[in-house]
């Protein structure tokens, strides 16, 4: 795991107040030392079910149970080539795709989670430096070498189904509510009986197919025409039981609890060959990374490139000063220092995990794109993850929505 970014209530600090007395901070560590040394990590399935024909939309109602840190979600079904004539084939996001929109709201109603599939996986691999798609294969001269690798049928991919034919598939997804499994920041303390939360997902049973030529970034498959059967989801509940408890009660991490892990997700429109185009971070936040997916030209199945249709891109305070200022290549260079790949063609990743983003700190902040090539409506696809203290959501702007 990268170095997690330092803040109140999290690794760092721990100075003493005045009067000897212990900062928040250090309340804190203690509190959540003392939650991971005693407490039971539990996984427990709260939703298994086949959605109604043409049913797209899913809520789930979580348990209200122990600290939770996070949903695992399994996805299985058929794909179905229903194309007179064309190859179905994965498109380079994938089953990804398989989830156009996740929504999370909190006991107090504040969403946490509004994102899509492909911005889960990509954070998922990028946090922890491995794609959860792929399995380590062992090389010839080990012990086992023929046994181990890729194995169980954990992620099952169709990439190529003639027409008339179907295939089974299954895809995982992780929905963080705490930074990590030790980083409690973030976590819902869901022990109550007067408030409830809901996790919605949004299958896309629309989009999971592009024809051919036709833009395949948010699809699954591309080239035919299909539709999904057989759909079935799985929801598992991770959440930290048994709390020890002290003098005034149950022990928690009170700044962790107080601090909410947002991961949204929004798009831009209006993009002109060679100026900059602005995309602001909102305010009162601490943003940890950023995802952009640029497409230049929509209209084809050639629209997201490797870095050949932008000039710059660039992060710039509100006095037009450039925290950095790069072409695509050493972004895409550092993404492939940090997860030993590139991420598909037009997707970039943007890290400051060890200096966060303070829109607190440093006002009004966007990252700029320069493109060198726009037309026939390109668009900018841009996923953020961030902190946010619970008291400062009301006064806050929220994630811009719409194109500049």
């Amino acid at each position: 795991m990268p170095s997690n970014p330092q803040r109140a209530g999290g690794g760092g600090g721990g100075a003493a107040a005045g009067g000897g007395q212990p900062s928040p901070s250090s309340i804190n560590r203690a509190q959540r030392m003392a939650v991971l040394q005693n407490a039971v990590e539990m996984t427990q399935q709260i939703y298994s079910a086949s959605p109604q024909a043409g049913q797209s939309q899913i809520n789930i109602a979580p348990r209200n149970v122990g600290l939770v840190k996070k949903f695992v979600i399994k996805i299985t079904g058929t794909m179905n080539n229903t194309d007179g004539a064309n190859t179905a084939t994965l498109s380079d996001i994938g089953l990804a795709n398989l989830l156009t929109q996740v929504i999370f709201t909190d006991l107090n109603n504040n969403i946490r989670i509004q994102t899509a599939g492909w911005h889960l996986s990509f954070l998922q691999a990028m946090k922890n430096q491995w794609p959860m798609t792929d399995a380590l294969l062992a090389a010839s001269s080990e012990q086992f070498s023929e046994t181990m690798g890729n194995v169980f049928p954990v992620i099952v991919t169709p990439t190529a189904i003639g027409h008339g034919n179907s295939s089974p598939f299954t895809m995982w997804f992780e929905v963080p509510l705490a930074y990590s499994d030790d980083d409690l920041r973030g976590a819902v303390y869901m022990n109550v009986v007067n408030a409830t939360a809901n996790l919605q997902l949004t299958l896309n049973l629309n989009g999971a197919f592009a024809a051919a030529g036709v833009d395949s970034t948010l699809a699954v498959w591309k080239g035919a025409a299909g539709t999904l059967s057989a759909i079935t989801i799985t929801v598992y509940q991770v959440y930290l039981d048994q709390l020890p408890v002290g003098k005034q009660g149950v022990v928690l991490p009170q700044l962790d609890l107080s601090t909410v892990y947002e991961i949204k997700n929004t798009s831009f429109t209006g993009f002109v060959p060679t100026q900059d185009f602005p995309m602001p971070y909102a305010n009162f936040r601490d943003f940890l990374s950023t995802f952009l997916i640029y497409n230049s030209n929509p209209s084809a199945d050639a629209g997201r490139n490797p870095g050949t249709d932008i000039n710059y891109l660039a992060m710039q305070s509100a006095n037009f000063t450039n925290i950095f200022k790069t072409e695509p290549l050493y972004v895409a260079l550092k993404t492939r220092m940090m997860l030993g790949k590139d991420l598909p063609a037009g997707c970039y990743y943007f890290s400051s995990r060890r200096k966060p983003i303070s829109t607190t700190t440093y006002g009004n902040m966007q990252l700029i794109v320069n493109p060198i090539t726009a037309s026939n409506g390109p668009y900018g696809l841009v996923g953020y993850e961030d902190f946010a203290m619970v008291n400062t959501l009301l006064n806050s702007g929220s994630l811009a929505g719409g194109g500049q």
